[in-house]
C-alpha cells in the first residue's frame, strides 16, 4: 500500500494532521467505531477532564486497532466528537501525542456536539485505518 499526504498548504503541519490521504493499493480498510474514555466493562472514566478523556480514547483506539492488527500508523483518517471545542483544543495535545508518536498523519475533522452517548463522555474519536 502506498499513502501520499496530500497538502497544498504547510500550516496544518503544526497541528498534526494533513488535508488529505491518498491511498493506493490497499489489501485491508478498518472502519473503527467512535471511541471514547471507558473502561474495559464500558464505564466512563474521567468525568470533566478533557486531557485524560482523549488520551483514554485514543488508548482505546489503539487497542481496536491492535486486535485488528493495524497500527496508529496505518490511520488515514479521524474525526473528533466534542461537547467542548475549547477545551478540547486547549487539553487534548498530550493524548494526541500518541497518535504523532505513533507515525498517525491523518486527514482529520473535528465536530462540535450538544452530547455524546453518556453525559460524562465529553470526546469521541472514530477512526478509517488502511493497510
Amino acid at each position: 500500500m502506498e499513502k501520499k499526504a496530500i497538502n497544498p498548504w504547510t500550516w496544518q503541519d503544526r497541528l498534526g494532521f494533513v488535508q488529505a490521504n491518498e491511498v493506493s493499493g490497499a489489501a485491508r480498510t478498518l472502519i473503527v467505531s467512535g471511541q471514547t474514555s471507558v473502561d474495559d466493562d464500558g464505564r466512563p472514566l474521567h468525568a470533566g477532564d478533557m486531557g485524560a478523556q482523549v488520551a483514554r480514547a485514543v488508548a482505546n483506539l489503539e487497542t481496536v486497532l491492535t486486535a485488528a492488527d493495524f497500527t496508529l500508523a496505518d490511520i488515514v483518517k479521524i474525526t473528533y466528537f466534542t461537547t467542548d471545542i475549547d477545551a478540547f483544543v486547549t487539553s487534548a495535545g498530550a493524548g494526541l501525542g500518541r497518535l504523532a508518536q505513533g507515525g498517525c498523519r491523518p486527514a482529520s475533522t473535528l465536530i462540535g456536539v450538544s452530547r455524546l452517548f453518556l453525559p460524562e463522555i465529553l470526546v469521541e474519536i472514530e477512526a478509517t485505518a488502511m493497510k
